[in-house]
């Protein structure tokens, strides 16, 4: 991860703010931003340019069943099974070329650093909702509108509030998937899937703890049951998340 040289700290405002303007310069900004911990304008929009790639590196096939093999499993039946039904109708890229995200307003009212900075908004509330796509119609989705928009309040707070990629991995497991800041998560889903395939592995293997329940996947929906629950919740039986597991199996 980059950091702020001792000359910047003295003259910025904010360090988590100039980090990210300096992370922008550094690895793709069309502009190059002042390093000031400052978030206007510029910066939002040169933020959200800087992660437009619709040049991605597909994922191979000898990539997924490298990483099948490190869940255990011998082939990449249950990988792509898992992939068909939990990846959402983007995959991992908007057709803006952005990387898929889906900003969570309360998770950052409830990471936010500085509490006096908890201000009811479309991109800060206690209660989660306000999931809408492009209610302004400038082409770019909300979740990216949000997230610029965040990281003048928080950044850090920002960037792990976001679910990334094809497998909507939350930015709080940075850590987890072995990125020092959750920046470098969501730029690693930028530039490639095979990034985003390793980011569902971390989950599965270092959050949830999900390996037995991945490696049990089969044709049957009772046997699918232990990893949609884990996936995605007690509320798996409602979205059917067992069956389709299984019928994906097939």
């Amino acid at each position: 991860m980059i950091t702020l040289t001792s000359e910047e700290l003295k003259r910025v405002r904010n360090p988590e703010i100039a980090l990210v303007q300096k992370f922008i310069n550094v690895y793709g900004g069309q502009t190059a931003l002042v390093v000031d911990g400052i978030w206007g304008s510029l910066s939002k929009s040169t933020f959200i340019l800087a992660f437009v790639n619709k040049n991605a590196e597909a994922i191979s096939y000898a990539e997924k069943l490298e990483i099948a093999k490190q869940l255990g499993d011998t082939n990449t039946k249950r990988l792509e099974a898992v992939a068909k039904v939990e990846s959402g109708p983007d995959g991992g890229w908007f057709p803006s070329g952005l990387p898929t995200i889906l900003f969570e307003r309360h998770k950052f009212w409830q990471w936010i650093g500085d509490k006096s900075k908890r201000v009811v908004s479309w991109f800060s509330n206690p209660t989660p909702g306000g999931y809408t796509k492009d209610a302004n119609k400038n082409g770019i989705n909300d979740s990216w509108e949000k997230l610029a928009d965040a990281i003048g309040s928080d950044p850090k707070a920002a960037l792990k509030s976001i679910s990334i990629g094809e497998f909507q991995v939350m930015g709080v497991y940075h850590l987890q998937c072995g990125y020092e800041h959750p920046i470098e998560m969501l730029w690693a889903a930028r530039n490639s899937q095979r990034a985003q395939y390793m980011m569902l592995r971390d989950y599965i293997l270092k959050v949830a703890n999900l390996k037995p329940a991945f490696l049990k996947l089969s044709t049957n929906p009772a046997d699918c049951e232990a990893f949609a629950r884990g996936y995605n919740g007690g509320g798996y039986k409602k979205y059917d998340y067992h069956n389709k597991l299984a019928k994906a199996m097939r």
